[in-house]
């Protein structure tokens, strides 16, 4: 009888669910535990990085969260206008003095 092939296991549905960062940001163990549950590797030198990147991104998603937009329509709403291209038929008049240093 062959051996049975292992595989990495998923992680199932009874792991525990990492707590979500708070006001304060991600720390370097939440990042590891977030990135474990996602089933991405992340190597123990790589954390600090990883960490500063993602409380980054919660910030700017944050500030964003903060803007209000109003009476602001979707973009979608928006028509594009053709544009006359500019009318350059002749040289450019330029002028061109000598600088003294």
């Amino acid at each position: 009888m062959p051996p049975e092939a292992t595989t990495p296991e998923a992680p199932t549905s009874e792991a525990p669910t990492p707590e979500a960062p708070g006001p304060e940001g991600l720390t370097p163990h939440q990042a590891a535990q977030w990135a474990r549950r996602a089933g991405l590797p992340l190597a123990s030198d790589r954390l600090d990085a990883v960490t500063a990147t993602a409380n980054h991104i919660q910030a700017v998603v944050a500030t964003l969260r903060e803007l209000d937009f109003g009476d602001v329509p979707p973009a979608a709403t928006y028509a594009v206008e053709p544009v006359e291209p500019l009318d350059l038929v002749g040289p450019l008049d330029l002028e061109v003095s000598d600088a003294t240093v």
